[in-house]
């Protein structure tokens, strides 16, 4: 009989009133009993499932109980009130609140983001592409098709597909094609992204690390404006004149090639870990455009020429920072993060 249970919901329910001892306790009775899936309140769901007669019985005892259960809950809930020591629970408004901490930038997002404003106050606008590149455009559009020894020089992770020809892009040089193709010169556009490259880590590589491409297209560019470009962001970038040099090198998606080397800010030329003890960090190649490559992009041989180069983004913060060791950029350690 439902009226019989009834009787037996309320004295089990008054009997675990009485025994709570804190707010929690008699909350959690309280839920127990007349929650929305409490004992009394699945009795008073099922009145409209039961007869007239029936109704007229059960229904004014449930909603008795309830009140019942109810009261017990506030006397019970008084008194627990009452047993705590407010002198202890109170709050000192004096206190100075506790402070809010905020998240930190990545030093690769702080550098990334400088060295495209500097770039962009040049006249030069920013572009983007696929981290997960066709092999086109890594490679055969880039004067480095499948038999080229300069492949050994980018150990690939490549992306498992039918046709094979998916990677992780080794350089955002990619996006220069990609660019070309939609653009006609002249144009001064920067690429900045993350790459990837199946090597081994040290001090100063990584596997995955971050470059910021440009290019300069147009009917008369010079290996001139490519040093002087160069000069000009490092000279804006660290806020002092920073002692470069250029030297010959090979690459071939340009012709002639250039590697730009700046003395090591770590040790100041002296020799460290970051720098391989030599005094000097690579962090700029380029040169002219091969024309291969403007022929790539769907532009007629020898119209136009053009300088390009790559800044190594993670390098640059190496320097920026004093960052010793590259893996720290991207090691996750919070304790490294919260110092920018």
């Amino acid at each position: 009989m439902l009226t019989k249970k009834i009787e037996e919901i309320k004295v089990k329910a008054i009997s675990e009133i009485k025994k709570a001892a804190d707010e929690q306790a008699l909350f959690d009775v309280k839920v127990a009993y007349l929650g929305r899936k409490g004992k009394l309140t699945e009795i008073l769901k099922s009145l409209k499932d039961l007869s007239e007669s029936e109704r007229k019985t059960v229904g004014p005892l449930a909603n008795q109980t309830r009140q019942e259960i109810e009261k017990e809950l506030a006397v019970r809930a008084k008194t627990i009130s009452e047993k705590v020591d407010w002198e202890k629970e109170k709050i000192d408004v004096t206190l100075p609140g506790k402070k809010q901490e905020l998240g930190h930038l990545s030093p690769i997002t702080l550098v990334n983001r400088e060295a495209e404003q500097i770039l962009s106050s040049m006249g030069f606008e920013i572009a983007d592409g696929p981290e997960i590149e066709k092999d086109f455009y890594n490679f055969d559009s880039l004067n480095i098709p499948k038999d080229h020894p300069a492949r050994d020089m980018m150990d690939t992770f490549r992306v498992k597909t039918k046709g094979n020809d998916l990677l992780l892009r080794t350089h955002v040089s990619a996006i220069q094609v990609r660019y070309m193709e939609k653009h006609k010169p002249p144009f001064r556009v920067i690429m900045p992204g993350r790459v990837f490259r199946n090597e081994s880590t040290d001090a100063s590589h990584g596997h995955t690390f971050y470059q910021l491409d440009g290019m300069v297209v147009g009917e008369n560019i010079s290996a001139a404006n490519y040093y002087a470009i160069i000069n000009e962001f490092l000279k804006r970038f660290f806020g002092k004149k920073i002692k470069t040099r250029m030297r010959p090198s090979f690459f071939p998606f340009t012709e002639p090639s250039f590697e730009i080397d700046f003395e090591c800010l770590l040790c100041g030329g002296k020799g460290c870990s970051a720098c391989k003890q030599a005094g000097w960090i690579e962090i700029i190649p380029g040169g002219m455009i091969n024309q291969n490559v403007l022929v790539a992009a769907g532009y007629s041989r020898n119209k136009y020429q053009g300088c390009a180069w790559d800044i190594g983004i993670s390098r640059l913060a190496m320097m920026k920072y004093k960052i010793d060791d590259i893996r720290w950029i991207e090691s996750g350690d919070l304790r490294f993060i919260k110092q920018f």
